[in-house]
């Protein structure tokens, strides 16, 4: 198995992920409306209009699945709603359209999921994968995207879901959002949990889906320490220097600000990654000390 076909390849973690599985002797394709656009492989592809070069699916060994709207992003209305679910429903259905009419098919499909599928507000609860879906927004994404996601593995492919937590790197993502402000400060009370991973773990963690033919179903991507908001808040202030403040910015004005996207950060949930570590993944960035530590002081 070395030809790996990656759709979202161009995101944040899509680079990580290729960067990784290049290192590790894979051939890496990306799907993308411009395939012309990158130096990287590429292949057409056009969920909008539900279309696919069948070639991308005759090349691949294996897929990794990571397209779909970011959600935090814009503010919630309805159009983004629909297009936060349907970028991630089409574009698995696609894919398994694409899959079926092929002869060949590949040997392994990783999907990226998101344990938004817990719901907004866990509290305390440690969260495994067992846990009961949440009744919001999120959640009910999560939920249809994981069942289309499930039709690939009903084809007799290794299947394999990472319920992906909050994604730490100084390029992109909550860690470069949550530093903008000239003072760092917690959201809301601060209390609230927030189930991190470091990105080069995430990366690794694809990696050894993708290797381990043991390894089949639905995976929290978490580190093993979740942290309150102030925690994380606090020790990414003091790693890059910037002043912190004890006081939590307002409930009434994120949710003045983000509408229903409030609830994203204002809630939070505390996620076990005991099922990937029992089947013998390891983390190399458990601590958000050793995590914050290879962000910022890595070229």
């Amino acid at each position: 198995m070395k030809n790996i076909l990656i759709a979202g390849g161009s995101g944040l973690v899509g680079k990580k992920i290729t960067q990784l599985l290049e290192r590790k002797g894979y051939h890496i394709a990306w799907l993308s409306r411009n395939p012309e656009k990158y130096s990287q492989k590429s292949f057409a592809w056009d969920v909008e209009k539900y279309e696919m070069d069948p070639e991308a699916i005759a090349w691949a060994d294996g897929i990794i699945h990571l397209a779909g709207e970011g959600v935090a992003d814009k503010r919630w209305t309805a159009s983004r709603k629909k297009a936060i679910l349907e970028s991630r429903t089409n574009s698995t259905a696609l894919l398994l359209q694409t899959i079926e009419k092929s002869d060949k098919k590949p040997e392994v499909f990783i999907s990226a999921s998101a344990v938004g599928y817990y719901g907004f507000n866990t509290g305390d609860t440690l969260m495994d994968e067992n846990g009961q879906a949440g009744n919001d927004f999120l959640a009910q994404v999560v939920i249809a995207w994981e069942d289309k996601v499930k039709k690939i593995e009903d084809l007799g492919i290794r299947t394999v879901m990472l319920r992906i937590g909050i994604v730490l790197d100084n390029k992109g993502g909550a860690l470069v959002e949550m530093l903008k402000p000239p003072v760092a400060a917690p959201l809301g009370n601060g209390k609230q949990w927030m189930s991190w991973i470091a990105i080069d773990d995430l990366a690794r963690m694809f990696f050894f889906a993708l290797e381990n033919k043991s390894i089949s179903g639905i995976y929290n991507a978490v580190g093993p320490k979740p942290a309150t908001n102030e925690e994380l808040t606090q020790k990414a202030a003091k790693k890059v220097g910037k002043l912190y403040m004890g006081i939590g910015v307002p409930g009434f004005a994120l949710k003045l600000v983000l509408g229903e996207m409030a609830q994203m950060v204002l809630g939070g949930n505390k996620v076990s990654a005991k099922k990937i570590r029992d089947a013998g993944f390891e983390f190399r960035y458990p601590s958000l000390e050793e995590a914050l530590e290879k962000i910022y002081n890595t070229d």
